[in-house]
């Protein structure tokens, strides 16, 4: 399964679908989707026996997972609902080696990657993940339902399905998502400079935000209807030539080309705007994930929630791991794929032991009988 969705750190994005895929779109726009590569455009058929681990989530964690665990000659199977948050970027920005590369490029070449060392990359989209009854040894099992009817069976999970970006209820906006409306300075901040951008304040962070952008312009308007500001955040918009306004926005407004021309106040004044920048609220995706009973906890700062995961992505589920942006909602495509890398060693090193462990009970066994 896999912020504006992009660039390679935060516009991955989020998206309305269940599980499959790691960063997605914000569940109001309209992203393209994602095409997991051409043996899985038919979806593709499961293993019948029960592969060692299963990957919820096709985007950078889930896919980087997915080859540290194919590098150590496990059985893992990554289900990909093609629909990664930043779908809607044109490029990813801030990922050294891969400055301006296309997220369908980029996660094409991961999941060759993944196939080269026998993983299985598959689409799909998950109805169901649960626990099982374990192996007789005692080793744990999952089982993942997916829409269409295939069933998975898997030792471990690997969830790396992404989050949903929800935006302010302004008419208009969800339509520029992730192009001339983005939230994130260092993901798309190079591609809007030097424009009029207005800030549209959700939060307090958003006052942060703005001085963040007026780094990359210095025509910055302030849209804070309803939000206290300090006067120490007024004297610091003042001193750098920001305006602010505190008028209600009634609607975004286009060109007659279509492209975002400005935001219309509630008293009919259009503030003229290129580009915009809102700061989200951000939740895991969770369709299907319900019975697995994981824990969501609050991210911090006001952004939004993740599912609670410690070192490595161990959930408190035993035999569930949390990769990317459900377990971390700030981390770029980078720190992503990096998660998900650290996560699918430790499954593996977990695995070793697990493995370990059953043929010592095997052998005291065969030296009884």
């Amino acid at each position: 399964m896999t912020t504006p969705r992009t660039s390679t750190t935060s516009l991955a994005s989020t998206s309305e679908t269940r599980p499959g895929t790691d960063e997605t779109r914000p569940g109001t726009s309209q992203s393209r989707p994602v095409d997991p590569g051409p043996s899985a455009a038919a979806g593709g058929e499961l293993p019948a026996d029960t592969v060692d681990v299963a990957v919820l989530g096709g985007g950078a964690a889930g896919l980087s997972g997915a080859l540290m665990l194919a590098r150590s000659r496990r059985s893992v199977v990554v289900i990909d609902s093609g629909t990664p948050r930043n779908a809607p970027a044109e490029g990813i920005h801030g990922l050294l080696g891969n400055e301006g590369t296309a997220p369908a490029d980029y996660l094409e070449r991961g999941r060759a990657e993944v196939r080269q060392y026998g993983g299985v990359v598959l689409a799909g989209e998950v109805a169901a993940a649960r626990a099982a009854d374990p192996a007789a040894d005692g080793d744990l099992r999952f089982t993942v339902d997916l829409v269409d009817g295939r069933r998975l069976t898997a030792r471990r999970l690997l969830l790396a399905t992404g989050i949903r970006d929800e935006l302010p209820e302004i008419p208009g906006l969800a339509a520029h998502w992730g192009r001339s409306v983005v939230h994130c300075p260092y993901c798309h901040g190079w591609e809007v400079r030097d424009q009029p951008i207005g800030i549209i304040a959700t939060r307090p962070a958003s006052l942060h935000q703005a001085l963040m952008f007026r780094q990359l312009s210095d025509d910055i308007t302030v849209f804070a209807a309803g939000l206290e500001i300090d006067e120490a955040t007024r004297e610091r918009f003042v001193a750098r030539g920001i305006r602010l306004i505190e008028d209600p926005i009634e609607e975004i407004v286009d060109g007659p080309d279509g492209a975002l021309a400005g935001v219309r106040l509630v008293g009919g004044e259009v503030v003229a705007r290129t580009a915009l920048a809102v700061a989200t609220s951000l939740s895991p995706r969770m369709e299907g994930l319900e019975e697995l009973g994981l824990r969501l906890e609050e991210a911090g700062g006001g952004i939004g929630q993740k599912i609670a995961a410690g070192f490595a992505g161990v959930s408190e589920v035993p035999g569930v791991w949390i990769a990317g942006n459900a377990a971390d909602p700030s981390a770029q495509v980078g720190p992503s794929a990096a998660g998900g890398a650290l996560a699918g060693g430790h499954i593996n090193g977990m695995l070793v032991m697990a493995d370990a462990d059953a043929a010592v009970a095997a052998q005291k066994q065969g030296a009884v009988v």
